[in-house]
């Protein structure tokens, strides 16, 4: 797996990835990955059973995961299933049952391979979905308050990319980091104003090209904690990766993680009880 510089960044130890996926059957599961030498794995549970049809799903953003403090938890979030986009939002209890469902938004999605969706309140809520196209042609919207998808902005030359995991998002800007098929690592910093012009740093320059999946959650003030899930072999590794600042983040590998991947899609759960600050890894 990929080489990483000595140096350790903070606050590795204690934190997590909030792993989500979508099984064969169409099921909702929640996994947590921790920090920690070596890393450790909980046994997984499924969240939500039957959330879609069996391997209807080809990509999945960022779910929001919330619950009521007792037993009921509620999801809400996108997903391409074959040509069409679609939202989840439902309740769920303990025996996985959902109340709720899945609606369908709108076609014209065949041709995506990734989907984001990044949040961020000041007063103010920004709240901006990403979608990279085959031709890699990366696109934004911005989502009002009544879940329209608005504005549409894009910006070409990310054929490369294999997989984005969202490390900032601030009031002005939203950082993803991301690998390539030719083994870089590189952030990909987006202002949030328009037109869209994505500002790309390598991080990394090979060694990277294994993971088809990067899941990214914050770790202390200015750190990340990365999951790299490598489809081939199901096997997942994770790192703490310090404030991202080009050729000269701190990246340290934290190991081999004790868990099978074998769902066909991966996706982040965020809180959706508000109470985690918004990433701040660049």
């Amino acid at each position: 797996m990929p080489g990483t510089a000595a140096a350790k960044p903070s606050a590795v130890g204690g934190c997590s990835v909030a792993v989500g996926s979508v099984t064969a059957g169409g099921d909702h599961r929640e996994q947590g990955v921790f920090s920690g030498v070596p890393p450790t794995a909980p046994a997984s549970r499924i969240l939500g059973l039957k959330v879609y049809p069996a391997g209807g799903v080809r990509v999945s953003s960022s779910m929001s995961r919330g619950d009521d403090g007792i037993s009921v938890a509620f999801v809400s979030g996108y997903s391409i299933l074959g040509d069409a986009l679609y939202f989840a939002n439902y309740s769920t209890g303990e025996n996985g049952v959902i109340d709720g469902g899945v609606k369908r938004v709108g076609g014209g999605w065949g041709t995506f391979l990734s989907l984001n969706e990044t949040t961020y309140y000041d007063g103010v809520l920004r709240h901006n979905t990403y979608g990279l196209r085959n031709d890699g042609t990366l696109f934004r919207w911005t989502v009002d308050k009544g879940g329209v998808w608005r504005s549409k902005a894009s910006a070409p030359g990310f054929a490369s990319v294999k997989s984005m995991a969202l490390i900032s998002s601030t009031k002005t800007y939203d950082t993803f980091l991301a690998n390539t098929r030719g083994g870089a690592l590189y952030t990909i910093h987006i202002p949030a104003s328009a037109p869209m012009k994505p500002i790309v740093k390598q991080v990394r320059s090979s060694t990277w090209q294994g993971f088809e999946t990067l899941l990214a959650q914050q770790c202390g003030q200015y750190g990340t904690l990365l999951l790299g899930i490598d489809r081939d072999t199901h096997n997942g590794y994770l790192y703490a990766v310090g404030h991202a600042t080009g050729t000269t983040t701190v990246i340290q590998s934290i190991g081999k993680v004790p868990a099978t991947f074998t769902d066909p899609v991966y996706f982040h759960w965020t809180d959706g009880n508000a109470t985690f600050k918004p990433p701040f890894g660049e």
